[in-house]
């Protein structure tokens, strides 16, 4: 039984396909288009998914939406209503993309795939059941406590629910507009980053701060009971107005000034915001979490996660140190592109009734999802190209060659096997360079992503080496959790001296050496981690492997292959136009290795900066 799962029209489209229950291919729209982030309807997402299956319309037994339409519409009406004469710039914003784009989602459907399937209609599974069944079917267990915390999915803003066998149920939530996601949504564009995209670097920039405002907020603008449920002060926001996220001249009142333009110079009022932010969602969330295990978790050991907000992995790891589940885990594309796969597994589990069969790991298969190149595909661009390259039919002595790179202190783009389904690149679709330089995380900032100084990057470590380097206890193979690095590894500084002495600027402070593995060190000696096993991706692993071999370090920097604005790279010829238009040194494609300085010129290389929006 094959069942074909879409999301769009909001962020990030895409779509998934199953057979059986056993995931065949998923992938973002975004990677295709090569818009960030693309919302529109995911026509090569789709296509991909359906060839990658060998598969026609005719053979789907169903095609399923990941939210439903007309509770979304009734979602809009009642907004407009509590606006009433308020309401012209809510309808001018939004009333297009809901009435002529979500409720003839089934037509643009069919009219890419010439047929909607055995069913004949487009099924709609709720956004937030999407979203719980992309988490739960999946994962490594047959029952568990499900959390979905987001912006908003029709009312549904955070739940709980309950996962056991092939039944999943959600039991409580919190509805629009009252939302944690859309709370850090706002702080995010009220200091100064792209909504969607900017979340990322508002949690990188919160260590740097003290949570000077976390009182503030409290107080002004959210109220939090004890089971961790909340009601927010709407005078501060603007997004249910159909106006910018915030009532800015109530913002500028509790937070000292007017919001931080884009691309401004960052302050430390924007650390103190961020670190008082942050601080406030993992409160929240470790009541959430809580409340949940003592309501409907007593018999059940195990915790999934999903939701935007499950992205934010700073949180993910205060709940995992908090030990109310003994386990957790947390579905890789937590964001709205996992909703389709999530709609193709409710359908196959609950639509149709379907048993579910257990494996010992996680039935995700690493994410890694997407389109995949053969070595004659590669080879023969590059060929067709002038390209030069070398190629190694001997692959230890390919990985050999990779380790010896990056211990020169190399900056190597790496692509093989299928590209990863969800935001992170996991080793198939990276950017890879040696932890122990602690000059690489500016270098690979400023001249290779081309974004701001203080992004942290992530180790990818070998897993029976984790112990070695942090403090965390459990495997973390799709970069979602936070922990420190290890006591014996750090080196002790002063934050609040070294940003007094540079005034601020923070390419200052994360050029200061605070671990024996600094590039993988954040400014508060956490690190977001990937833990890398031979089972999950072998050719990524025995690149490390070799590098321990070679330097006696199991650790390595791994980023995503794309520069700022742009998504991560998906054929070779993005790989190759990526490499050439950044100071990467090495680019490996499979078993072909190129080498900067052998490369003819490349006429366009700065060029990326008209062609990609900054995020």
């Amino acid at each position: 039984m094959y069942i074909l799962g879409i999301s769009a029209l909001y962020h990030d489209a895409a779509a998934a396909i199953v057979k059986d229950g056993s995931i065949i291919a998923a992938a973002q729209e975004e990677r295709f288009t090569r818009k960030k982030h693309d919302p529109s309807f995911p026509e090569h997402a789709i296509l991909y998914c359906m060839n990658k299956a060998g598969i026609t319309v005719d053979d789907l037994e169903c095609i399923v939406y990941y939210e439903n339409p007309y509770i979304v519409m009734e979602r809009f009406a009642e907004n407009l209503k509590w606006l009433g004469r308020d309401a012209m710039p809510l309808i001018k914003r939004s009333f297009t993309d809901y009435a002529a784009n979500k409720l003839w989602i089934h037509k643009k459907t069919e009219n890419v795939l010439q047929g909607l399937g055995r069913k004949g209609r487009l099924l709609a599974a709720e956004h937030h059941i999407s979203h719980a069944a992309s988490a739960f079917y999946p994962s490594p267990f047959e029952k568990a406590v499900i959390l979905t915390v987001d912006g908003v999915g029709e009312w549904t803003t955070t739940a709980i629910g309950i996962g056991d066998g092939n039944k999943l149920e959600l039991k409580e939530e919190i509805s629009y507009p009252d939302s944690i996601g859309l709370l850090y949504s706002a702080f995010t564009y009220f200091c100064g980053f792209k909504v969607n995209s900017g979340d990322y670097k508002f949690m990188g920039l919160a260590p740097y701060g003290k949570p000077v405002y976390y009182d503030v907020i409290k107080d002004k603008i959210i109220k939090i009971m004890p089971d961790g449920s909340y009601k927010m002060n709407m005078e501060y926001f603007d997004y249910w107005r159909g106006g910018t996220m915030i009532n800015e001249e109530k913002f500028n009142v509790l937070f000292d000034g007017p919001k931080r333009e884009p691309e401004g110079r960052i302050t430390r009022r924007e650390m103190n915001i961020a670190a008082s932010v942050q601080k406030i969602v993992e409160e929240v969330l470790v009541l959430i979490v809580r409340h949940a295990k003592q309501t409907y978790g007593q018999d059940i050991d195990n915790l999934v996660m999903v939701g935007g907000v499950a992205l934010n992995c700073v949180a993910n790891g205060k709940i995992l140190k908090e030990h109310i589940f003994k386990d957790i885990w947390i579905q890789p594309a937590a964001g709205d592109a996992g909703g389709a796969l999530g709609a193709a597994l409710y359908a196959y589990y609950m639509h149709y009734g379907m048993a579910r069969s257990m494996t010992a790991s996680d039935a995700q298969e690493g994410s890694y999802l997407g389109p995949g190149y053969t070595i004659d595909e590669i080879q023969n661009y590059l060929t067709e190209g002038g390209y030069p390259y070398h190629n190694f039919d001997n692959m230890q002595e390919l990985f050999d060659t990779i380790a010896a790179e990056l211990a020169e202190k190399k900056v190597i783009g790496l692509f093989h096997g299928r590209m990863e389904y969800g935001p992170r690149a996991l080793g198939n679709r990276s950017i890879i360079a040696d932890a122990r330089s602690e000059e690489m995380q500016s270098k690979l900032n400023l001249k290779i992503k081309y974004r701001e100084s203080f992004r942290p990057f992530a180790p990818s470590v070998l897993l029976e080496r984790l112990p070695d380097y942090f403090e965390l206890e459990k495997e973390s193979p799709y970069m979602l959790l936070v922990d420190e690095v290890k006591k014996e590894n750090q080196i002790t500084y002063n934050l609040a001296e070294s940003l007094d002495q540079g005034e601020d600027d923070l390419l200052s402070v994360v050029n200061k050496k605070r671990s024996d593995i600094p590039a993988v060190t954040h400014v508060d000696y956490s690190a977001r981690i990937q833990t890398v096993t031979k089972e999950k991706n072998e050719y990524y692993y025995n690149i490390i492997k070799a590098f321990e071999k070679k330097t006696g370090c199991g650790v390595i920097v791994n980023t995503s292959f794309n520069v700022r604005g742009e998504p991560i790279v998906c054929t070779p010829k993005e790989a190759y136009e990526c490499f050439m238009r950044t100071d990467m040194d090495v680019l490996v494609l499979e078993n072909t290795v190129l080498y900067k300085e052998e490369q003819p010129h490349f006429a366009d290389k700065k060029n990326w900066q008209e062609i990609y929006e900054l995020d």
